[in-house]
């Protein structure tokens, strides 16, 4: 049998292919879709309120009545210094000219208009209903949560992007860690905002195998049948695929950008703070040109907070070059069928190439 079966029998589900948790492109919907094609469907609530993960897991709940895991950021909150504060002025003076240029009008919020959220709130929500598996990035849960979830029967999954973040992971008692190469579309998974490990898929999964002892799954540049196999022969217990879901019929996605997709090449995926404030891969346009290596960048969550605006104004708009449109370096065809029949036909190659 070519599956592992590991993380199946840990989380319930048929085939142990998850379904990345990409906030602002996944939907309950594709969740849902993900987990009729008998994969681990994942549910974004980033850094959301309490009561907004609530209604989207009640939401999702109402879609599926399989195993689906609720993702989380455990991101560190920057206080807000007075040089934040003049900072967090001159961008946003700057964004709003830089978009009136481009004939976008936008209201950005002041900084006392922002509400930041910690992960500690979302916590309670996430036991009070009844979710069995976490997901989570950008850090570490502290000692006092992880006890927490796991005496409330919760299966945790880490997210590293080095040795170093994979190994504090294992100590602290996470269950399944996921090794999000540097090939991986969207958010990196660091933990530290301001480094970036710029370590591919291969050598990073290996390294990491050959130190650790708790099932691990292969994330970045997982597009089809060929390179699902790879990451076994690595010895991936677990496989997540993002960006070949992009433009699917679930995701959140607009036309346009979905149309930007099918014409991008190599050079045109990059790196970049820019959105958020956070390292995160995907295509560039002219609001990342402008941005990126200036010094209007404030640290998360707080530039992607003063951003949002913009790029909701900017889809209005269908306007492709003040939008975060996040992939991987995996070019492919980025398939518009359902989120279902991707993940089967990905299931279906892997099968009878194995056979």
């Amino acid at each position: 049998m070519f599956w592992p079966d590991t993380i199946s029998k840990r989380l319930n589900i048929r085939y142990p292919v998850i379904q990345a948790p990409m906030f602002g492109v996944s939907t309950p919907q594709m969740t849902a879709a993900a987990a009729k094609a008998g994969c681990l469907g994942s549910l974004a609530l980033a850094d959301l309120s309490a009561a907004q993960s609530a209604e989207l897991i009640r939401e999702t709940r109402k879609l599926t009545d399989q195993p689906f895991a609720v993702n989380i950021f455990v991101h560190r909150i920057h206080e807000q210094t007075d040089s934040l504060k003049e900072k967090f002025a001159k961008t946003k003076q700057f964004i709003t000219q830089l978009a009136k240029e481009n004939n976008i009008e936008v209201q950005l919020p002041d900084l006392e208009e922002i509400k930041v959220n910690g992960y500690h709130d979302q916590l309670d929500t996430i036991i009070e209903e009844g979710c069995k598996i976490l997901s989570f990035t950008f850090g570490n849960l502290d000692d006092k949560s992880i006890q927490k979830l796991k005496e409330n029967g919760i299966t945790l999954i880490g997210t590293c992007t080095s040795l170093e973040e994979a190994l504090i992971l294992e100590k602290s008692g996470i269950d399944i860690i996921c090794v999000q190469g540097i090939e991986a579309g969207g958010h990196r998974g660091t933990f530290d905002a301001d480094v970036i490990p710029e370590i591919g898929g291969i050598s990073l999964f290996s390294n990491v195998y050959d130190h650790l002892k708790v099932p691990l799954i292969y994330a970045g540049g997982i597009y089809n049948g060929k390179t699902l196999r790879a990451a076994k022969e690595l010895g991936a217990q677990g496989f997540q695929v993002g960006s070949m879901l992009l433009a699917s019929q679930e995701s959140a996605l607009q036309p346009f950008e979905k149309e930007r997709l099918k014409n991008v090449t190599e050079k045109d995926i990059v790196l970049t703070k820019s959105f958020s404030g956070r390292y995160a891969r995907g295509i560039k346009n002219k609001y990342i040109e402008t941005l990126e290596n200036s010094s209007y960048i404030l640290p998360y969550p707080y530039q992607n907070k003063l951003t949002n605006e913009l790029r909701r104004v900017s889809k209005t708009l269908n306007n492709p070059d003040f939008v975060g449109i996040w992939t991987g370096q995996s070019i492919h065809d980025y398939s518009e069928l359902s989120t279902e029949d991707i993940l089967k036909n990905l299931i279906q190659s892997v099968e009878i190439r194995s056979i």
